[in-house]
């Protein structure tokens, strides 16, 4: 009983799940935003930090400079001086991870930041990748 390549094909098809789950190893946990006057807090700003593995300092560094307003970090939650909608605020840690967590190589999110001198670096651990992320 010898089957064509065509047959195989078709019954390999037959036996693939209908519905396949898409499961992304990596995910930024969603801000947890509330408005207190003239002020944006984040509420989970350090469960954000531990998940991409950051210094939560570093990531506030880098979210004040993008937002052009003043920030404080008191243990687990962020305080921004003004009013930032929650899209602005995913979007910018979208870019914080795209630019100071995943490796430009491999695009996993298995790196630490490392500064020598006055310089940024990605080490990636999966892949053993070293690039220049700049200054923050």
């Amino acid at each position: 009983m010898e089957l064509s390549y065509r047959e195989m094909l078709e019954r390999a098809y037959e036996r693939l799940p209908k519905q396949v789950e898409a499961y992304e190893r990596f995910t930024i946990p969603r801000p947890e935003v509330v408005f207190v006057g003239r002020r944006t807090i984040i509420q989970n700003f350090s469960e954000i930090a531990e998940s991409l593995r950051r210094d939560p300092d570093h990531i506030l560094k880098f979210l004040t400079a993008e937002m052009a307003t003043l920030a404080t970090f008191d243990g687990s939650r962020a305080i921004f001086k003004g009013k930032f909608n929650l899209e602005s605020i995913r979007n910018l840690l979208e870019r914080y991870t795209e630019k100071y967590v995943i490796c430009p190589v491999c695009r996993r999110p298995d790196t630490r930041l490392e500064r020598q001198k006055r310089l940024w670096f990605l080490q990636c651990e999966a892949c053993g990748a070293r690039s220049s992320v700049g200054t923050s």
